[in-house]
């Protein structure tokens, strides 16, 4: 399937990923956001050139480290690299420009009707961070783990900041909404889901990749401190994330919310003990591919999740 050349671009853009990157934000400014101000308070036209904008340079980021990392992934899964196979090398540095000059762009349109300029720095910080990660930060030790991660973080805070900024008039009405608690909580809550299983996901593909990232000389963790040492950080990342998952089950069950605790419990919480177990016990490369792979459905779970908030 990766011969035809549309498959092998959605391959190279990461394209489950970015679907993943829209719901969070759909999910969060028409789930939960909506839930808590009034339906004109931010144009969903600007919502769409803001969602627009993360996935151009998201896709970007995507392409360029493919671009870099074309020699690692020949070592780590040879059957699934598309450059200098279907697609040329050179077309991936002009894609990436492209979709980075774009994004920068709908984000230079959305600071300005929103009358705050340093809003661009969204756009600006995340297309230098993905380039530096591509180039340097990834082979170094949790540098590019921590990198990945908070700019994942940042992706369900996007639509409140946009929307605190976004002036209908002389009077912002937005802000009213900064005075409920609970929204806060929410999008915070959110945020440090997002960070946290990111992270988790990227150590696990660092031992995943460990053939191929010692050969090209990174430094990720699992060369640097052992397979072991990298088992035992996923371990307790792993037990953060249920430890807060297992304070919004208490939180629903004494507000009698069953299905929200029954929804946590069998969807997120459930899952993430299954990969803790097969983090632990995996021993090659697929076994940790299946572990990322459930993490990435976690995730999924967890953006559905606000629906029924």
């Amino acid at each position: 399937m990766l011969k035809n050349p549309i498959i092998a671009f959605l391959k190279l853009i990461r394209v489950e990923n970015l679907i993943i990157i829209a719901l969070t934000q759909f999910c969060i400014q028409f789930f939960v956001l909506f839930d808590f101000t009034d339906y004109t308070t931010f144009p969903i036209y600007l919502f769409g050139i803001s969602l627009l904008s993360t996935i151009l340079i998201a896709a970007g980021g995507y392409i360029i480290n493919d671009y870099f990392d074309v020699k690692t992934d020949k070592i780590n899964r040879p059957d699934t690299v598309v450059l200098d196979v279907v697609i040329k090398r050179r077309w991936a540095v002009v894609l990436h420009l492209v979709f980075s000059a774009l994004g920068l762009v709908l984000g230079l349109y959305l600071a300005l009707k929103c009358h705050a300029l340093k809003l661009l720095t969204f756009q600006i910080v995340s297309i230098i961070l993905l380039w530096f990660y591509s180039t340097n930060l990834k082979k170094q030790l949790l540098v590019g783990n921590f990198v990945v991660s908070l700019l994942t973080a940042t992706i369900p805070i996007m639509p409140m900041v946009y929307g605190y900024y976004y002036f209908p008039g002389s009077h912002y009405s937005f802000t009213q909404l900064f005075r409920s608690s609970t929204f806060i909580y929410i999008v915070l809550a959110y945020s440090m889901f997002a960070f946290l299983t990111s992270f988790t996901r990227e150590i696990i593909k660092d031992m995943e990749d460990y053939k191929g990232d010692i050969q090209t000389g990174c430094k990720t963790m699992p060369i640097v401190w052992g397979i072991v040492t990298s088992k035992v950080v996923t371990f307790f990342l792993i037990l953060i994330t249920l430890g807060i998952l297992l304070l919004a089950v208490i939180f629903f069950l004494k507000r009698n919310e069953l299905f929200q605790a029954y929804y946590l419990c069998f969807l997120v919480i459930l899952p993430l003990l299954i990969i803790m177990f097969k983090t632990v016990v995996a021993k090659t490369n697929k076994d940790f591919k299946l572990a990322s792979l459930i993490l990435k459905f976690v995730m999924l779970f967890g953006i559905v999740f606000t629906y029924f908030i």
